[in-house]
């Protein structure tokens, strides 16, 4: 097996070939900035009773409890700042390198860190949008009035209470423009990073398999192995951000 710099190396040299190359981020990206992995063993969402879709549009007690977990200090992503990996993969796509970044996260990091081609496969927690009008606002003021009040946000725009994060919550379906796109990057790309996913979560675990079937190279960066490993070019173990520092030395 060949040690991690000569992996790094080899990364290094398709991403110079490439014409066209994407990210695939997932929560290990971000457990380095401090953001839990919610759904591992022991995560956040072990602790809590999931509030699906269908019944935070019906119950008023259920979207009390969904805001009550919301304003959890562990699950306000708010404070979280980007780490190397983030600003690594920034930096490649003001560098014309990266072409475009599909991410699992819904902590914005990413954006913070200064990539602008984004998208956003379960939406974002930094802002609220209204499941009735649909008008979006910042996340972070409504987290704070529902830890001072402990009511039910109601939306500025309309006035009804029906208004959650920007996230797809359990049992709801994900955007199907914004999967369309997605899955538009997979097929168009010649070299997928998948990093910091355990490569799960479908429909989103689907689109470094279909890029690696449409003949991408496809490189996997996770501390742990992942179901696809074995149809992978390359599988680097370890810090996300770390390696992603390792490759952009070999790029410079």
């Amino acid at each position: 097996m060949e040690s991690p710099s000569k992996q790094c190396e080899q990364v290094a040299r398709w991403m110079a070939e490439a014409r066209c190359t994407i990210a695939f981020t997932g929560a290990g990206i971000s457990t380095e900035s401090g953001i839990p992995d919610f759904r591992s063993p022991g995560g956040v969402w072990s602790r809590y009773r999931q509030i699906m879709y269908d019944e935070f549009m019906r119950d008023p007690a259920a979207r009390l409890e969904y805001w009550r977990q919301r304003s959890d200090p562990e699950m306000d992503m708010s404070a979280a700042q980007p780490n190397a990996g983030h600003h690594v993969l920034a930096q490649w796509e003001q560098a014309g390198r990266l072409q475009a970044l599909l991410t699992q996260n819904i902590d914005g990091l990413h954006q913070l860190a200064g990539s602008r081609r984004v998208v956003e496969l379960h939406g974002t927690a930094r802002r609220a949008k209204c499941q009735d009008c649909g008008s979006t606002f910042p996340a972070r003021p409504l987290i704070e009035a529902f830890r001072s009040t402990g009511c039910v946000p109601a939306c500025p725009a309309c006035a009804r209470d029906r208004l959650k994060l920007a996230t797809i919550s359990f049992g709801q379906p994900l955007d199907p423009d914004v999967l369309e796109e997605a899955f538009a990057w997979a097929r168009r790309t010649d070299l997928m990073l998948a990093i910091g996913s355990s490569l799960v979560v479908e429909p989103a675990a689907s689109l470094p398999r279909l890029a690696s079937q449409r003949g991408a190279r496809l490189v996997i960066i996770n501390r742990e192995p992942t179901r696809l490993d074995a149809a992978a070019d390359a599988v680097l173990h370890g810090s996300c951000g770390e390696l992603l520092t390792q490759i952009a030395r070999w790029l410079e």
